[in-house]
């Protein structure tokens, strides 16, 4: 039997999101473990261990990386001395996925930023407007807010009583992997690295990415509905209120995470065929297909026309002008339509309650 160092049995109990960094620290802290020993299995230089430990232990000044480490050092020292593992909240690294997905893309627009207060068992992604008017763009989990910050992806700029985060480019950088790769999931691709790699620029003459062509990787800081929506009449009026765009950006939030592949353009007829093929029957449904009988519920609702418009607008994030010569409309008739079917679309999750606000 291959022989298996300590380290590497306690890293095991630890999700594969854990910066190598962060689990020398852990293993020094919570396991005693000595910075000689801990390089030498690293096979670096005892004073780069003893930077990675002093690094982390500043780092628990940020609130998050504190509890983080916290719920970690819990479970390593369970590990560590043998005992049954410590019952402790950590995501996975395929939900942590999920979560950064939804969150970081929220985080990337203009002057949002995410609140945590200690007391709080959520935190929550907000937007400030250009008027000063504040709106919530997401509730995140502390678990998964807290693997972010560890992960360096999300940084405090403002410590207190409620503390701000702020994207970093490395959550930039780690959001277009992560998009990368659940694209490559919903067209096919199952194949697709479990790592992830820097993007390389193409080459002069480089091959056309056919994958772009055929889904959106919603990456852009901000949607076209969220642009229509900060267009204003002569009045000064907002053409479409922060309701209809919160529920325009509540059906792309499923529509998302139901991870349904769907070509970009797709009809609203033929998306509710395949989409209702895809949702498995009967109870214990998990999170994509249970986004996935949402997104079929609004667009159900809406029904044709109304359904269309929201899925090109919203969902494939295709502009007006394009969606209006896909669909025979005259010019500048879309908008008005589209307002139509936000209106119908906010009144649908109305009705659900609580289940009608942004996913969190």
């Amino acid at each position: 039997m291959p022989y298996v160092s300590p380290s590497a049995e306690i890293a095991e109990q630890l999700p594969c999101w854990v910066p190598k960094e962060a689990l020398a620290y852990l293993l020094h802290t919570e396991t005693g473990q000595p910075i000689r020993a801990l390089a030498r299995e690293a096979g670096v230089h005892a004073s780069t261990v003893l930077r990675q430990v002093r690094a982390f232990e500043a780092r628990r000044e940020d609130i998050l990386v504190d509890q983080v480490l916290s719920r970690l050092g819990r479970r390593v020292h369970a590990a560590g001395t043998r005992n049954s593992p410590a019952d402790e909240v950590v995501p996975s690294m395929d939900e942590l996925s999920q979560e950064a997905r939804r969150v970081l893309r929220r985080m990337c627009e203009p002057g949002a930023m995410l609140a945590v207060a200690a007391d709080m068992d959520k935190a929550v992604v907000v937007r400030e407007s250009d008027d000063g008017d504040t709106t919530r763009r997401a509730i995140v989990g502390h678990a998964a807010a807290e693997a972010m910050a560890l992960a360096g992806w999300i940084a405090c700029d403002q410590p207190g009583r409620v503390s701000r985060y702020r994207i970093t480019s490395a959550g930039r950088d780690a959001l277009n992997r992560m998009m990368a790769e659940a694209e490559n999931r919903a067209v096919g691709f199952a194949e697709a690295p479990a790592r992830f790699e820097p993007a390389k620029p193409k080459g002069q003459g480089a091959p056309v990415d056919t994958m772009s062509s055929r889904r959106p990787r919603f990456l852009a800081v901000e949607t076209p509905l969220t642009l229509l929506g900060r267009r204003r009449d002569r009045s000064g009026e907002k053409f479409l209120s922060d309701e209809l765009v919160s529920a325009g950006e509540r059906l792309r939030e499923d529509y998302e995470m139901a991870d349904l592949g769907i070509r970009q353009g797709e009809s609203w007829d033929r998306f509710l065929v395949k989409a209702a093929e895809l949702s498995p029957a009967g109870p214990g449904h998990d999170g994509t297909a249970v986004a996935r009988s949402r997104v079929l519920g609004a667009l159900r609702d809406l029904g044709p026309g109304l359904g269309d418009v929201v899925l090109r607008c919203c969902c494939h994030l295709e502009g007006l002008e394009s969606a209006e010569k896909h669909m025979g409309w005259s010019a500048r008739s879309g908008k008005v339509v589209l307002r139509i079917a936000l209106q119908r679309l906010r009144r649908h999750y109305d009705r659900l309650g609580d289940d009608g606000d942004l996913i969190g």
